[in-house]
């Protein structure tokens, strides 16, 4: 029976089975080494069932170096050091009887669905690294006593969310690494085995534009995330806190860039894709120095390559930069980000909140935009905090593709490679206006300086015939 699968896999070639899950299905035997040759494969759960037997040294050197995630938890009788005993054949051969038709017939159909989507066609996107990128923190395991004194006890609170609490906390490893640490309620768990699969996963994804990912705790009832901690706050602050300092159109144009690129990532540098789902200016954090880092992305929802698409149960977002396409019916896509992005670029043009708050009714930033956009109004548009500082081709070509962003159709929406290239272009518009100024200012400068030496030169003639030897 192995020898026909070992045949089947290797008749299709498949390469691109990233995950296999068979927990709790009362499967019994040994762990089938053949498993541990699927070349893509990331994602192995094996837990709630009856295996026994050594687990194949393979399955251990691959989870230890972080390229497989291999949960194998509720197998008593299964043995993870060197040596185990031996099983009778008598008993081996009954066992092996069980356990090899169910893992043929199920491995057979992943096959089968999986060469029949290789068929429609692969994504083009070019690699970043994916998740085999490593981290410049180290992530790892918590515990909830080390998450205890990371926080002092819970001391200072940064944040709340739909999640749960966010506290300030200082790494007790040496380094004082100054960390944020979000300590989830039981309602966003979604289940103890995903979330810590899910976890795991986070820790091989780094890009310069995602909050790093320190590590997590769940110890079944306490779980939490530990990110890096983001001393500039998030841009949510710097849009609706009028006691804030106000931020440059070049800083805005800037920070637009670094979300879209750490999006970008997601979107196409990762394998599997990664779509946020909850994009918005509060989940943009700023470091010291003001570079833009998306945030909560460990909440994310993950999909195979080859979908394009995600039908999803329940429908997560917040209102005011929620997908309505998404919302209607359920359907999920890196469109939906797209959506949610355009509406932060509304957000950075305007100052203004993705609801905005009137007297008689509430008015969505996009349908508050669209009018003055028509009429050309841009001093109505552009945040007043501003002052008029600020390239008006710049400005006119973020609205645009802002407001391309949030088309009501998705597929008219562009994807997020072309945002990042066209914000771009707006940010070196900005730079050479602000490089022309500065010459015009220099120029000007230089002239005044010309006509006072040229005047004083003058001044002083007069001076020196008036005290020459004919003055005498």
């Amino acid at each position: 029976m192995w020898f026909h699968c070992i045949k089947l896999v290797s008749i299709i070639n498949v390469t691109s089975i990233w995950e296999i899950d068979l927990s709790n299905n009362s499967i019994s035997g040994e762990v089938p080494l053949f498993l541990s040759e699927l070349p893509s494969l990331r994602t192995l759960n094996l837990g709630g069932n009856q295996l026994s037997g050594p687990v194949p040294s393979s399955f251990i050197e691959k989870s230890n170096n972080g390229s497989l995630i291999l949960s194998l938890h509720g197998n008593p009788k299964l043995c993870t050091q060197s040596p185990c005993k031996k099983k009778k054949s008598s008993i081996f051969v009954p066992v092996i009887a069980t356990i090899v038709p169910l893992f043929v017939i199920t491995l057979a159909f992943l096959i089968l669905w999986k060469y029949k989507r290789s068929t429609k066609g692969k994504r083009i996107g070019k690699s970043h690294g994916a998740l085999g990128s490593g981290m410049k923190l180290e992530s790892r395991e918590f515990t909830y006593q080390e998450i205890i004194r990371i926080t002092d006890n819970f001391r200072t609170i940064i944040g709340k969310g739909g999640f749960g609490v966010v506290y300030h906390g200082h790494l007790d490893d040496g380094t004082r690494t100054e960390v944020a640490i979000k300590l989830l309620s039981p309602s966003a768990t979604h289940g103890s085995i995903q979330f810590q699969t899910e976890a795991q996963l986070l820790t091989r994804i780094h890009h310069k534009n995602l909050a790093s990912f320190v590590g997590y705790c769940n110890d079944g009832t306490n779980v939490a995330i530990l990110y890096e901690y983001m001393a500039g706050g998030d841009l949510e602050k710097y849009i609706s806190d009028c006691s804030r300092r106000v931020l440059s159109w070049k800083e805005r144009l800037q920070i637009a860039l670094d979300a879209a690129q750490g999006l970008e990532y997601l979107h196409i540098g990762c394998k599997p894709p990664i779509v946020h789902r909850d994009v918005k200016t509060s989940n943009i954090l700023l470091n010291d120095k003001m570079q833009a880092k998306i945030a909560d992305f460990g909440l994310s929802k993950l999909f195979p390559v080859e979908s394009q698409s995600y039908l999803s149960t329940r429908v997560v977002g917040t209102v005011g930069y929620l997908d309505p396409e998404y919302y209607t019916s359920n359907r999920l896509t890196e469109k939906s980000d797209v959506y949610s992005f355009g509406i932060v670029l509304l957000q950075l043009i305007t100052g203004r909140p993705a609801i905005i708050v009137g007297h008689n009714e509430n008015t969505h930033i996009g349908n508050w935009a669209r009018p003055l956009i028509a009429k050309g109004d841009l001093r109505n548009l552009v945040d007043p905090r501003l002052l008029g500082n600020f390239d008006t081709n710049s400005a006119w070509k973020l609205l645009e593709v802002s407001i391309s962003c949030i088309r009501s159709i998705s597929i008219q929406r562009p994807m997020m490679n072309h945002v990042v290239s066209e914000l771009k272009e707006c940010l070196d518009a900005e730079v050479a206006n602000e490089e022309s100024a500065r010459v015009n200012e220099d120029g000007e400068v230089e002239e005044e300086f010309n006509n006072d030496s040229f005047a004083m030169s003058s001044s002083t003639k007069g001076v020196e015939l008036e005290q020459g030897p004919e003055a005498r």
